[in-house]
C-alpha cells in the first residue's frame, strides 16, 4: 500500500532532479518569476474583492 503523506528528503531531491531534467537550470528562474508574479496578481486580486465585498464601506 502506497502511503500518501509529506515527501520526504530523497523525493524531494527526486522531484528537483525531475524538474531540471524538464526545463533545464536557465528556464528555473524565468518559471519561478512567473510563478512569483502569478501569486502576487493573485493577492492582489482577492485583497480588492474582499475591499468590494466589504459592508462597512457600504454604509
Amino acid at each position: 500500500m502506497i502511503a500518501l503523506g509529506i515527501p520526504g528528503g530523497p523525493q524531494i531531491i527526486l522531484i528537483v532532479v525531475v524538474i531540471l531534467l524538464l526545463f533545464g537550470g536557465r528556464k528555473i528562474p524565468e518559471l519561478m518569476r512567473g510563478l512569483g508574479s502569478g501569486i502576487k496578481e493573485f493577492k492582489k486580486a482577492t485583497k480588492e474583492e474582499e475591499k468590494d465585498d466589504d459592508p462597512k464601506l457600504d454604509a
